[in-house]
Order: C-alpha cells, then sequence, then structure tokens
C-alpha cells in the first residue's frame, strides 16, 4: 500500500482499496467473502471525499466500516489499493470513555497538542479555542469523567482540534446515546462542517444523522453498494443490506430526520 496525499479539494481518496485476513475455519470456506483460503472484510472499495464536505458510511455490524476507518487513519494498512490524505485525520470512537486521558477537559484536550511538541503558550490557545468551538468552555476545570455522553463526544473531538486535524471521523457517534446527547453531536457535526472541517461519520442509525450528509456511501458485507446523496439512499431498500430504513413511520421524509 501507498499512502500519498490528495489534491487540495480531495480530502480522502481510496483506490481499490481490500483487506482480507487467512482463512483457518474450514466451516465457512463457502461464503461468497472467501476466496483462495482469505476471508475479504473489504472488497475492492474506491471513492474520493471532497474537502469540506459531510459524508455519511452506513452499514450494519459486520460490513466493515470500522476497519475502513482504520484504513483512512493509517492505523491499518489494506491488503491492496491506495489511500490518500490531504490532512491529518483524527478520530472519535463509539466509547468516548476511551479517549479521555487528563482529569478535566483542559488537560485532555491538551494532551495530544503536547505530543505535537508545541510551545506551551500554542498549546494553551488551541485547548482554549477548541473547548470554545466545542461548547465545553465553561466545563474546561471540571471532572471530565463526570460530563454526559455529549459532552464527552465533543471533548474528544475538541481533543482532535487542537491538534490541527482537517479530517474528521465519527465512529458509531450516536451509540448508547440520549435524545439530548445526539442533539449535541448533531449541532457540533453541522458546526464542524460549517467551518469547513471534512466530516465523516460511520453508523447504522441513518434515523439520526441522514440529514446531515451532502453524501451516503453504504457497505454491505465489505463491498461498497451504494454512493450518492441522502435522497437517492433514502429512495432504495437499505433493509436489503441490513440497515433500517429511516422513513418508516414514523418519519416519512428527509426534513423529518433533523435532530436539533
Amino acid at each position: 500500500m501507498m499512502t500519498t496525499i490528495a489534491s487540495k479539494n480531495e480530502a480522502v481518496t481510496l483506490v481499490n482499496i481490500s483487506k482480507r485476513f487467512p482463512v483457518n475455519n474450514e466451516e465457512h470456506t463457502q461464503s461468497e467473502r472467501i476466496r483462495d483460503g482469505y476471508f475479504y472484510a473489504l472488497n475492492d472499495i474506491s471513492f474520493t471525499l471532497e474537502s469540506g464536505s459531510c459524508t455519511l458510511i452506513a452499514g450494519a455490524n459486520g460490513s466493515g466500516k470500522s476497519l475502513l476507518m482504520s484504513i483512512i487513519a493509517g492505523l491499518e494498512a489494506p491488503s491492496s489499493g491506495t489511500v490518500k490524505t490531504a490532512a491529518t485525520v483524527g478520530l472519535v470512537f463509539q466509547e468516548p470513555d476511551a479517549q479521555i486521558l487528563g482529569e478535566t477537559p483542559a488537560e485532555d484536550a491538551a494532551f495530544g497538542a503536547r505530543n505535537l511538541g508545541l510551545s506551551k503558550d500554542e498549546v494553551k490557545m488551541r485547548v482554549k479555542d477548541a473547548l470554545g468551538d466545542t461548547g465545553l468552555a465553561d466545563r474546561a476545570d471540571f471532572p471530565a469523567r463526570s460530563l454526559s455522553g455529549g459532552e464527552k463526544r465533543r471533548l474528544a473531538v475538541a481533543g482532535v482540534l487542537a491538534m490541527g486535524v482537517e479530517i474528521i471521523i465519527f465512529d458509531e457517534p450516536y451509540a448508547n446515546m440520549d435524545y439530548p446527547g445526539v442533539v449535541q453531536v448533531n449541532r457540533l457535526v453541522k458546526k464542524l462542517h460549517a467551518d469547513g472541517k471534512t466530516v465523516i461519520i460511520l453508523t447504522h442509525e441513518l434515523e439520526k444523522c441522514t440529514a446531515l450528509a451532502d453524501r451516503v456511501i453504504v457497505l454491505c458485507e465489505g463491498k461498497k453498494v451504494f454512493d450518492g446523496d441522502a435522497s437517492g439512499a433514502l429512495s432504495r431498500d437499505l433493509e436489503a443490506w441490513g440497515i433500517h430504513h429511516p422513513l418508516r413511520n414514523p418519519a416519512q421524509k428527509l426534513e423529518d430526520l433533523l435532530w436539533q
């Protein structure tokens, strides 16, 4: 795999990305995802995301979303294909507690920036800006572990913003989230998008975020099965790909899906 830099208008470009693992269980050798003794967790995925876009990557559990995220972020190498990114990628994991390393939001948001070798003044300024951008300025000195679920996800975003990232990936951001938490996360996504950040949301809960997306990509069993706008995605039989269709009752149109 060769990682190069995408052009100025392209935040992420994937070309024929596949990821395979050796098969050790003979009982599963009849699966269509198995060839020549390998299980293909991702199979020939290609797409380009524009800088400043908000993209929803949807799929049922096991579709390959999280693995694809790791490949885009450089945490995992594909078995074949190329990855191009125009900027550093920041990850907001499904369990935000796993990303909390500081006793307070101010300490936590500073952790990554300090590791970049920045001066104390630069770190302090970045942390102040990041906490302000995520609506946590008034929580800067609170115990970080006492924050709500939505606030913890915002804190995770503050940490990556303080590091200067331009591409932010949310992995299942609505997991175990109540209504106020969903609203908090969506308001933050809208702000990041408006500020020109490239936002990628990985989820199977389309009803909570489809209205935010410029584009929807659907994965099923490691393959890309849809790539288009939100209205186009909602016109398809999403259940065939293992995803609950968000316009089933009571929602009837795309605008009904705005959680704000």
